[in-house]
This record gives C-alpha cells, sequence and structure tokens, in this order.
C-alpha cells in the first residue's frame, strides 16, 4: 500500500481515479492538475496543485499515472515522472479482463469492461477505454488510445500515438501507423500510413471520403 498521484484532473483522470479507488490498492490518491485553481477536487479526491509540484510530491507519492488524452503530452508526462523516481504502474479496473499472458508497459490504464487477450503487448501510456477489446497477438506503441467499445482483431499491429475511434472496428492481420486518427464507427479493413485521418465504412482517409 502506498500513494497514488494522478496527474490530470478531467474527465479520463475521474475515470482513471475511480478504477484506482475501486482497486484499492493505495492508501492515499490525489491529483496535480495545471487547472489546479479551477478545480479544489474531484471525486471527493484533492488536486494538490500544478505538476511544478510533482518533484516535490515523490516523498509522499511512491507512484503516478498520467490520466491526459492527448498523447505527446502524455507520454511526455509519463517520462517526467519516471526521471522523478516515480513508480508507473498500470491502473486496470477489476471489472477489466487482462490475460495473464498479456503484457502491459508503464503507465497503461484498462477501464472498466475492457479486454486485453492473450499475447497482446502494449505500449507505454496506452489507454483501452470502456468496453474496448484488444484481441489476441495485437501490438500497440506507446500512447496509443482505444477508445469506448473499439475493437481490435486478432494480429493488429498500431503505432505510437495512434487514436482508435469509439465503436470503430478494425480487421484482423491491419497495420495502422503512427500518429494516425481513425474517426469513431469506422471499419478499417486494411493497412493505414502514418500520420492520416480516416473514417468511414469502409475506412478511407479523409479526403477520400468527402
Amino acid at each position: 500500500m502506498s500513494g497514488l498521484l494522478i496527474v490530470g484532473a478531467g474527465g479520463h483522470g475521474k475515470v482513471v481515479a475511480d478504477a484506482a479507488l475501486v482497486r484499492g490498492s493505495w492508501e492515499e490518491i490525489a491529483f496535480v492538475d495545471d487547472r489546479a485553481i479551477e478545480i479544489q477536487s474531484v471525486l471527493s479526491l484533492q488536486v494538490l496543485g500544478t505538476t511544478a509540484l510533482l518533484s516535490g510530491l515523490r516523498g509522499r507519492f511512491s507512484a503516478a499515472i498520467v490520466a491526459i488524452g492527448g498523447a505527446s503530452e502524455r507520454i511526455r508526462l509519463l517520462e517526467h515522472c519516471r526521471t522523478l523516481g516515480f513508480e508507473l504502474p498500470p491502473v486496470v479496473h477489476p471489472s477489466a479482463t487482462v490475460s495473464r499472458f498479456a503484457s502491459l508497459e508503464v503507465g497503461c490504464v484498462v477501464c472498466a469492461q475492457a479486454v486485453v487477450n492473450p499475447g497482446s503487448r502494449l505500449g507505454a501510456g496506452c489507454i483501452v477505454n470502456t468496453a474496448a477489446s484488444v484481441d489476441h497477438d495485437c501490438e500497440l506503441g506507446s500512447g496509443v488510445h482505444v477508445c469506448p467499445g473499439a475493437r481490435l482483431a486478432g494480429n493488429v499491429r498500431v503505432g505510437n500515438r495512434t487514436w482508435i475511434g469509439i465503436a470503430s472496428c478494425v480487421r484482423q492481420g491491419v497495420e495502422i501507423g503512427s500518429d494516425v486518427m481513425v474517426a469513431a464507427g469506422s471499419v478499417v479493413v486494411a493497412d493505414v500510413t502514418s500520420g492520416l485521418t480516416i473514417m468511414g465504412v469502409p475506412a478511407r482517409p479523409k479526403e477520400e471520403s468527402k
């Protein structure tokens, strides 16, 4: 039992805090957020101040989780917390199912009713959001966000910082590059080049779908 510091007190921070509270693995849970003047508490948990206080809070909190939606900023703050000496455990809601044959790197969040199946590997700071699923032998780069209700079939590869939109589906064996935005409700049936925004059924680059 030790303290958990949640970096980010917005909507995602609230979800992460709820999962951490349900787990009951930490004696104390609190937030830091750069909007600390506006937000003083979340779910009755105190917002202690801005991210500038992180180094001074290391003695009080042994662990930290970055709960910010933007992938680049999430990874930057995750690395900052690592350099300060925080433990960076994954936070997994008790109702989620994560295979003992899957691997989660530091700072991952797996939300309520989500599934991560055997052989899958999640890079640092990934989010598998509410009721999303990552099937067998998938590989997710750092900072990937699989949004609520999204489905990744087996052997899918996803590059760093890619966003898989709510209720979208990715066919087995597809490879998606880095910094891709998959729009909500899309069906991805072919490989996707890095940096694209794709949408539709089947999903196509934004310019082609107009």
